[in-house]
């Protein structure tokens, strides 16, 4: 499965991680691509892991 358009869904509420947005409010800034994400940074809307994420295609 590839990296569509640098956007990623929690699987369990629907949130997206956009990588040119970042999430600055958790402390991504913009630009910073997925696999740059740290490991224990949770969803903002529901708490749920990293691997809680999936490409969005």
């Amino acid at each position: 499965m590839s990296e569509a358009k640098g956007r990623h869904a929690c699987t369990y509420c629907g949130y997206v991680y956009d990588e040119a947005a970042g999430c600055p409010e958790e402390g991504v800034p913009p630009g910073t691509p997925w696999a740059a994400v740290p490991d224990d940074w949770s969803c903002p809307m529901c708490g749920a892991e990293k691997d809680g994420f999936v490409p969005e295609e």
